[in-house]
């Protein structure tokens, strides 16, 4: 019997990367990058081995997609924001056995998954970006598994059924200690074209740091009922990430509208590039 040990809301905005830099901006995201250290910290305290990642940049318009190759390897670049992240190395070995798993798992509960292995697909900067801070420590490395968060045309409910049928899979097909992490924003309307650099630290517009510190009001009360009631409202009017995909496979995960532990929030609410970001756990019950 496999454990789920760990579940969170993180953020993988590329400013962390160009944090890292020489430059004005070196330094810049250092309290999100120690709050994404600290998850894998407490990830290896636990003992994980493997790290499910809901990844919000891997765009699918059909199904759910699962990324299970057994080694992922390169050097990336956002096509997106070149000049945040560039020539970015990584190697990760990955878990084929836990994405076939959670492909038949999901299947079976007629919300259909296929699982990639013998496969070139490549990693998005949802999955680069935090993997690169959960893994520094060289002597306790994860294995990563990424999940298509993008989905374009599907419905929140499926992708809560797709959380659920994870958890199954862990804890029914697997032997070992798995974290599962959304990797994604809050609110993510970004600002106009050309200001991405030059409003770093701010929000796109005022409204949408009033709703997402409502948001996280609920989760610290653990609140998930209200939650996710309001969540496909949130999800419009705030620009939601990947229509916050990732939340709700999270939220599957730990048990949707009936799940009600309070989160803890690592690192405090900021705004990036207009967009709302957080790292937050959310103890499984």
């Amino acid at each position: 019997m496999g454990k789920l040990a760990l579940a969170a809301k993180i953020t993988h905005v590329p400013s962390m990367y160009l944090s890292e830099l020489p430059g004005r901006h070196h330094g810049c995201r250092d309290a999100a990058i120690d709050g994404v250290k600290e998850i894998g910290r407490r990830c290896r305290e636990l003992g994980v081995d493997t790290l499910v990642v809901f990844d919000v940049h891997w765009l699918v318009n059909s199904g759910y997609h699962v990324n299970c190759a057994p080694v992922f390897r390169g050097c990336y670049t956002s096509n997106e924001l070149p000049h945040f992240i560039r020539n970015m190395p990584y190697e990760y070995e990955g878990n084929t056995a836990l994405g076939l798993a959670i492909a038949e798992e999901a299947t079976a509960a007629g919300v259909f998954t296929r699982a990639h292995h013998d496969t070139t697909l490549d990693l998005e900067y949802g999955t680069l970006v935090p993997m690169r801070y959960m893994h520094m420590d060289p002597a306790s490395r994860f294995k990563v598994v990424s999940v298509a968060g993008w989905c374009n045309w599907h419905r929140l409910a499926d992708s809560a059924a797709f959380g659920a049928a994870v958890r199954r899979a862990i804890e029914t097909r697997y032997d070992g200690t798995v974290a599962i992490l959304a990797s994604g924003s809050l609110s993510h309307r970004f600002n106009d074209n050309g200001s991405s650099e030059e409003s770093i630290h701010e929000i796109s517009d005022e409204f949408y740091r009033v709703v997402d510190l409502a948001v996280l009001d609920l989760w610290r009360k653990g609140d998930w009922r209200t939650f996710v009631k309001i969540l496909p409202t949130y999800d419009a009017t705030c620009f939601g990430e990947g229509h916050m995909h990732d939340t709700a496979m999270l939220l599957g995960a730990l048990g949707w509208d009936h799940y009600t532990q309070p989160a803890e929030i690592i690192t405090e609410y900021f705004a990036s590039s207009g967009t709302g970001q957080v790292n937050a756990i959310l103890p499984v019950a």
